[in-house]
């Protein structure tokens, strides 16, 4: 066994991490919070505890050495088309020789995508680290989603500007609509716009590997690989396109399972969403009866395929075309190059493509495996473990020196711009005016709890009408403190501009940072050793989210 070495770090790390509870964090899921807190009341819909060790047993599941042989084939060219470091072809001769998978994945986003996908491929190796040495020689994986059609989520990315600005980078891009996003090649026109994020990131080697990757003739699939390919080539990160016509023939066995099992896997699958529901969740895909887990190609576009009953046969419709499940089949074995996965069949296309045996991903991820069950078990026999990714907020050091000049917390922040601006004049309200506030919100609070007291020995009835006359002077009070602070707010501009910085940093578009903003903005200005820091701070047994400050 090959023991996964990762980077040397520091003696002393620059950066200081706090835990911030998932809780705390807006527009999270109740699934997802019950599956970090409360995991009895979701084990029904997982195979395993996110705090639990047993992901680091191998795993049970068959792979066929034929088909490792070729996946690693396949591997191997298409990671050295993207120049990846020799530790990554010693990866993947590990994978070769019989390790097993740490796997996640995500969209092409331009430019390497927000913050989360650097997150998402440090995840993976620190979970191959663990299972390596917990004796499953293991090694990381990240998959491509080339096979997405949604390009309004991967051609533009944001980065900070001045002032406290985001700034939105957009790649124009020319092609059938809804075609595979790995399918889309940039023209000269993708010089421009590397240049315009070369202009807000400054000179640095991130630049340059933006140059190096975003080329007329790449497509959003290949600029992307080529740059991760730097990122992350002393941990030996293994690249996978799903796109690759020979992948795609691999996996046709599943394409063909899925098509002869609809029936029951839809089923299986309605059901699972009203089991979700009757434990009050929702289901993270929407499934109907008419539902298929395939797209295929219709004239470069890529297209959902559906099912209906007709008669005592059942017939397939793609776009405008029927066929029938025979057909169908046919066209399979065919062309498998013609057919996707829709997102619940993804995992199980990626483990029977990998012998995976972990795969981490985040909020949706993880919802979305509550119903992805029950298409392994039919499928695979198995269900994968699914870990929370890595997650954070990073804080530099003029953020921090605002939050701590106004006293304010990363919850502040998540109020949102407005709140936070009257948050901020609050503080700065003339010291006097604090003060007298202050005295009257305590002498009302004092005289409330003497009439309430006198208020029960006279009649306890009485009792429910002072405290909602107490709740009401103390909201007029407390409304007049607002107003004040709105007075000061329109009086002193730079509280404005404070709270845009804020909001824009640390929860841009009312979005956690890590979702909106480029990656590659925080590496340049920060220096790629800063994957080294951020990995120094990943423990896969804490899934808080993450507060780093950077120095």
């Amino acid at each position: 066994m090959v023991a996964t070495r990762v980077p040397e770090l520091p003696e002393v790390l620059p950066v200081k991490a706090q835990c911030l509870p998932y809780a705390q964090i807006p527009h999270t899921s109740r699934l997802f919070l019950d599956f970090l807190s409360d995991f009895p009341k979701v084990q029904q819909f997982y195979s395993s505890s996110p705090y639990s060790s047993e992901w680091q047993k191998p795993t049970r599941r068959p792979y066929d050495p034929e088909r490792r042989a070729r996946v690693s084939d396949i591997l191997e060219r298409q990671n050295h088309a993207w120049g990846a470091s020799e530790k990554t072809i010693v990866n993947i001769t590990r994978l070769r020789g019989g390790a097993f998978a740490a796997l996640t994945g995500q969209q092409v986003g331009l430019f390497g995508g927000p913050l989360f996908a650097l997150y998402k491929a440090l995840s993976a190796v620190k979970l191959a680290e663990q299972a390596t040495a917990a004796g499953v020689d293991c090694v990381p994986v990240f998959w491509l989603a080339t096979n997405d059609h949604d390009l309004a989520e991967v051609n533009h990315t944001n980065f900070p500007g001045p002032g406290g600005t985001l700034q939105l980078v957009t790649a124009p891009s020319y092609g059938v609509e809804d075609a595979p996003v790995g399918t889309i090649q940039f023209g000269d026109e993708i010089t421009g716009v590397v240049e315009a994020a070369a202009e807000l990131l400054g000179d640095s080697p991130v630049t340059e590997m933006l140059r190096e990757s975003y080329r007329a003739g790449e497509n959003f699939g290949s600029a992307f690989a080529r740059l991760f390919a730097r990122l992350f080539a002393d941990w030996g990160v293994i690249l996978l396109d799903p796109c690759d016509p020979e992948l795609q023939a691999i996996a046709a066995p599943i394409y063909k399972a899925a098509i002869e099992r609809a029936a029951e896997i839809d089923d299986a699958l309605l059901e699972r969403g009203k089991a979700l529901e009757r434990a009050g969740y929702h289901q993270q895909v929407k499934v109907t009866p008419s539902s298929t887990l395939l797209f295929t190609l219709h004239e470069g576009a890529r297209i959902p395929v559906h099912r209906r009953v007709n008669g005592q046969s059942m017939e397939f419709l793609a776009g405008d075309r029927k066929l029938t499940q025979a057909e169908l089949l046919g066209q399979i074995a065919a062309a498998p190059h013609q057919f996707s996965p829709n997102v619940l069949l993804r995992p199980i296309v990626q483990d029977y493509l990998l012998p995976t045996q972990v795969y981490t991903g985040g909020t949706a991820e993880v919802a979305y495996f509550a119903q992805v069950a029950v298409v392994y078990e039919r499928l695979l026999g198995q269900v994968t473990p699914i870990l929370p990714r890595f997650s954070a907020t990073l804080v530099e050091t003029k953020v921090q020196g605002l939050l701590e000049r106004y006293g304010l917390t990363l919850t502040d922040v998540f109020a949102g711009e407005e709140a936070l601006r009257e948050k901020i004049a609050s503080r700065i309200l003339p010291p006097e005016l604090q003060s007298a506030f202050d005295r009257a919100g305590a002498n009302l609070e004092q005289s409330l709890a003497a009439i309430r007291k006198a208020l029960v020995q006279l009649d306890k009835t009485l009792a429910e009408a002072a405290d909602n006359a107490g709740s009401k002077m103390q909201h007029q009070l407390e409304s007049l403190r607002g107003r004040a602070a709105r007075a000061e707010l329109r009086q002193t501009e730079i509280v404005g501009r404070h709270a845009q910085m804020l909001s824009a940093s640390l929860y841009p578009n009312k979005t956690p940072q890590e979702r909106e903003i480029a990656g590659v903005a925080y590496l340049a200005r920060h220096g790629t050793d800063l994957l080294r820091e951020l990995y120094a701070t990943v423990h896969t047994d804490c899934h808080d989210h993450q507060v780093i400050t950077l120095s």
